[in-house]
């Protein structure tokens, strides 16, 4: 039976030949199951190397599930909420979405859901996902990261650090800089910056250091502003650690010549991936994922030890 109900929904080729390829043979196949829409609803920033791993992902899942993927971003959250209600009043079969700001996304996510609109969580949201009634999350537990992250840093003997946050508010990066001072146990200060503007977050970490020389690490909650944090520490002429959140190509340049010390890793592409492959399932033979747990993503260390297992998949732009 459960060979019979893979056989239904493996990936073939319509025409009966050799599985389309799409992505790099990223995917194995594209399935016969009937075309369906799925809208990704993120909050992602423009030009965000992090969201470009999210959306491939995304889109290699659903060239190989046949689905049409109707991708958007929005940093404002009662935006990105107005995206969830455009969806639901455009009759998508289902959604992903992104929970940084809860409070905004629930009214309109408990919509969905109650209009039968099957809703899966991803990326953001660990802690709010079941009681918005959606079926499933697919990301890291942003505290215990935070936690691992923290334990990491003392174990590299600082003893001053900086949680810096991109995104004043969103509840994940919150959570993440939580976890980092529980871990940590020494001293620690929540430094916001706008991650939107890059130029601006040089000069608010490079006046940080310059303020305080006792400051030695500096943890980033993604891979750009980790990047932004090397010209800070060079301009400050300080001699801080920098840890990061997340990766993108530059970032494993960076890891590799030691500018970062190490990264980790929530694997965006299979959070992306993930997502859209599981509401396929759902549609096509009501499979869910999780047990009603998340299912997790991270988090993993990326650091000189291992970095040359993923630097071509980085380049590649998958990790």
């Amino acid at each position: 039976m459960a060979l019979a109900a893979a056989t239904t929904l493996t990936a073939c080729s319509s025409s009966g030949g050799a599985p389309d390829q799409a992505d790099g043979g990223a995917n194995a196949g594209v399935a016969d199951t009937p075309r369906a829409t799925i809208a990704m609803i993120t909050h992602a920033p423009p030009g965000d190397t992090f969201w470009d791993l999210i959306r491939r992902g995304a889109e290699a899942a659903a060239a190989k599930d046949n689905i049409d993927l109707q991708y958007n971003g929005e940093v404002e959250a009662p935006n990105q909420a107005n995206l969830v209600q455009n969806a639901l009043d455009s009759g998508v079969d289902a959604m992903a979405v992104t929970l940084a700001k809860p409070d905004a996304m629930q009214p309109n996510v408990e919509a969905a859901v109650a209009a039968g609109v099957p809703v899966v969580a991803f990326n953001s949201g660990y802690d709010n996902w079941k009681e918005m009634g959606v079926q499933g999350y697919f990301g890291q537990d942003e505290r215990t990261s935070g936690i691992a992250a923290g334990e990491r840093l003392k174990a590299d003997g600082a003893t001053n650090a900086v949680c810096v946050i991109q995104e004043q508010g969103a509840v994940s990066l919150e959570a993440r800089c939580a976890g980092v001072a529980e871990g940590f146990g020494g001293k620690i200060e929540n430094l916001n910056v706008n991650g939107q503007d890059l130029p601006s977050v040089q000069a608010t970490i490079q006046a940080k250091l310059q303020q305080d020389p006792t400051i030695d690490a500096v943890l980033t909650l993604g891979a750009p502003i980790a990047l932004a944090a090397v010209e800070s520490r060079s301009a400050a002429g300080s001699d801080a650690e920098i840890a990061t959140f997340d990766t993108n190509g530059a970032l494993v340049d960076a890891v590799k010549s030691g500018d970062v010390a190490w990264a980790i890793d929530q694997q965006p592409y299979l959070q992306g991936y993930l997502a859209v492959d599981s509401l396929w399932l759902y549609l096509n033979n009501k499979n869910t994922l999780g047990g009603g747990q998340a299912v997790l993503t991270g988090p993993s260390f990326i650091d000189a030890t291992n970095i040359d297992a993923i630097a071509d998949l980085a380049a590649g732009g998958t990790r």
